[in-house]
C-alpha cells in the first residue's frame, strides 16, 4: 500500500508521479490548443517536438534519481498528452483527489490506474460532476491550503479557468481542519502573458517561508497583498510579466533547499542560491511553451 503524505509544497519529497512526453501525438491544430500560449507557438510553427520534451522529461528523472525518490510514470497512451500529471489529480494529507478534468482528458486518469490501486480505496475521492478543480490551482502550505479560482460571472465562457467557486467550496467542505484561502486570477484567451491558467503560474511558496510571486496574476490586489503579507516582503521573490509567461514560477521542490529550476532562469536562480537553496538546473524550455513547467509535471504522492 502507498502511504501517502502531502501536507506543504516543499517538505522531503519521497514519491512523486512524473509525467511523460512520449507518442506526444502531432502538434495540435488551433483549435484543438487549450491555452494561448500553445496557441501562439503552433502559429508561429514553434510547437515544441516529442524528441526534445523526451529528452527534459529525463532530465528532471535523473534529478529525482539522484535524491532517491521513487518515480511512478503514467502508462503509455498512443497521440495523447500526457505530460502535465498535475492536473489530472493531487494529494492532499492523505487523501487523493481525481480532478474534474477537460472531458478529453479523462483517459490520462486511467493511465495511473496502478499508482491509484495501491492506495487505500477509502482515501481516494473524486468530487461531484459541477466541481472543477485542477491540481495547479490547489497548494497545501501546512494548516492552510491555496486555492486559485476564476470567480467572474463569465467563468463559463473561458477554457484557461480550471478551477470554479464550487471547487473552492469542495476542498473547505472536504478539509475542514484546514484555513481554505482563494485567489481570483486573472485569465485571458487571447494573451499568454495576462493569463494565470493555474495558481502556480503566479505563486509558489519555496523553503518554510518564502515565495515567488507575479502581482498581476491576481484579479484583486488585496489576495496579492495577503500572500506578500503572509510570507513577508523580504521573503518574496517578484517577477515580471515576462518571468510569468516563461514559468518562472513553477518551479518544484525536493525539500526545504532543494530546488528543481528551469536553466535559463538566471535571475530567479540567483536568488534561490543567495537565499541558500541548491538549485538543480534542467533544460525545460520546450514543455514550457505548452503553458506548464515542473510544478505542472510533477504530482508529489510522498513527502517527509
Amino acid at each position: 500500500m502507498l502511504k501517502l503524505n502531502v501536507k506543504n509544497e516543499t517538505s522531503r519529497l519521497r514519491a512523486v508521479v512524473l509525467g511523460i512526453a512520449k507518442s506526444n501525438g502531432p502538434t495540435p491544430s488551433l483549435e484543438e490548443a487549450y491555452d494561448p500560449k500553445s496557441a501562439y507557438h503552433i502559429k508561429q510553427g514553434t510547437y515544441p517536438i516529442e524528441e526534445d520534451m523526451v529528452k527534459e522529461m529525463e532530465a528532471v528523472a535523473s534529478v529525482f534519481k539522484k535524491y532517491d525518490v521513487t518515480i511512478y510514470r503514467p502508462e503509455l497512451i498512443k497521440d495523447c498528452n500526457q505530460i502535465f500529471a498535475r492536473d489530472i489529480a493531487f494529494v492532499i494529507d492523505d487523501v487523493f483527489v481525481k480532478a474534474n478534468i477537460l472531458p478529453d482528458r479523462e483517459n490520462e486518469l486511467d493511465a495511473i490506474k496502478y499508482v491509484v490501486d495501491q492506495i487505500d480505496p477509502d482515501k481516494v475521492i473524486r468530487p461531484p460532476e459541477e466541481v472543477h478543480i485542477e491540481g495547479g490551482d490547489v497548494m497545501p502550505w501546512n494548516d492552510y491550503i491555496f486555492v486559485g479560482t476564476y470567480r467572474e460571472a463569465d467563468y463559463a465562457d473561458y477554457i484557461v479557468a480550471r478551477t470554479n467557486i464550487e471547487g473552492v467550496a469542495f476542498i473547505e467542505n472536504t478539509f475542514p481542519n484546514k484555513i481554505v484561502k482563494s485567489f481570483n486570477l486573472r485569465k485571458s484567451q487571447t494573451n499568454p502573458r495576462d493569463n494565470a491558467l493555474h495558481l502556480d503560474c503566479c505563486f509558489q511558496p519555496l523553503g518554510t517561508n518564502k515565495a515567488i510571486l507575479h502581482k498581476e496574476g491576481f484579479l484583486e490586489e488585496e489576495e496579492y497583498e495577503w500572500l506578500l503579507n503572509f510570507f513577508g516582503k523580504e521573503n518574496c521573490f517578484l517577477i515580471t510579466k515576462e518571468e510569468m509567461y516563461n514559468m518562472n514560477s513553477n518551479v518544484f521542490s525536493i525539500s526545504e533547499d532543494v530546488v528543481i529550476s528551469e536553466k535559463n532562469f538566471t535571475r530567479l536562480n540567483t536568488w534561490l542560491r543567495e537565499n541558500g537553496f541548491t538549485v538543480e538546473e534542467v533544460p525545460y524550455a520546450e514543455i514550457s511553451k505548452q503553458e506548464g513547467l515542473l510544478r505542472c509535471s510533477t504530482m508529489p504522492l510522498i513527502r517527509d
